[in-house]
């Protein structure tokens, strides 16, 4: 008969295996939400808002393409990494399902195969909206560049916080002040909320808008709430 220990050493390991296969799932099907929320946006705006329809789409991929090109040179990264993940996130989606080749063998009108003519129809009468999830995903790959690009800022700004917070704890306990338990938690929450709401912002925005204008005034939020919630940190460290 096994001894809780080893069936609790046995859990340990198991699910210290198992963690990064569940990080890298969760990430997988936060990224397909990410992705299908994208072209339900762009298609509603190309089809019922925008009278240049997918020329506006495709205007504002060139926008944000340039500006992130600009801002990557700024910081001193590769310009490629840019294109890359646009191009990658493209890949994964229309290259690895044959959509793309499929595509460029409608076009070329060569023979077909009997899948390719069964598809054919279906492929030619949804064209449009095909196209639009293109650029929308090619789109959403700048931005994720975009974002990637922020997040060292976000994570120097959230530590110079907390350093700061724990601080005035620590001269508060030597005065005999209180801590919060609640406002600890409300601003650790608010601040998941600012930073998925920010990101979700920048990443599915339908017009074409200079990231920093977003996450500046995020960032400093986010250091006045991480502050908030390390300085009213209630248990001893």
């Amino acid at each position: 008969m096994a001894s809780r220990n080893a069936s609790f050493n046995e859990g340990v390991v198991a699910g210290a295996l198992l963690a990064p296969l569940k990080l890298g799932f969760l990430l997988m099907l936060t990224l397909v939400g990410i992705l299908v929320a994208t072209w339900i946006v762009d298609w509603t705006f190309v089809f019922k808002v925008w009278p240049e329809g997918v020329g506006r789409l495709k205007g504002i991929l060139a926008a944000d393409l340039a500006r992130t090109l600009e801002l990557a040179e700024w910081q001193g990264e590769v310009p490629s990494v840019v294109t890359g993940t646009a191009n990658f996130l493209y890949g994964l989606v229309f290259g690895v399902t044959g959509i793309h080749d499929m595509g460029l063998r409608f076009a070329e009108g060569a023979a077909l195969s009997i899948p390719d003519t069964i598809v054919r129809t279906a492929y030619l009468a949804n064209t449009e909206a095909i196209e639009v999830a293109m650029i929308g995903t090619q789109l959403l790959g700048v931005r994720l560049a975009t974002l990637g690009m922020m997040v060292p800022l976000l994570v120097l700004v959230y530590l110079i916080a907390a350093v700061d917070g724990l601080t005035q704890r620590a001269i508060r306990r030597a005065c005999g002040g209180r801590e919060s338990a609640s406002l600890y938690h409300r601003a650790k929450y608010l601040q998941v909320m600012l930073v998925v709401m920010g990101g979700a912002l920048v990443l599915i925005q339908p017009v074409s808008i200079d990231p920093r204008l977003i996450w500046v005034p995020s960032m400093l939020l986010l250091g006045l709430l991480a502050r908030l919630q390390w300085a009213c940190y209630k248990k001893h460290l």
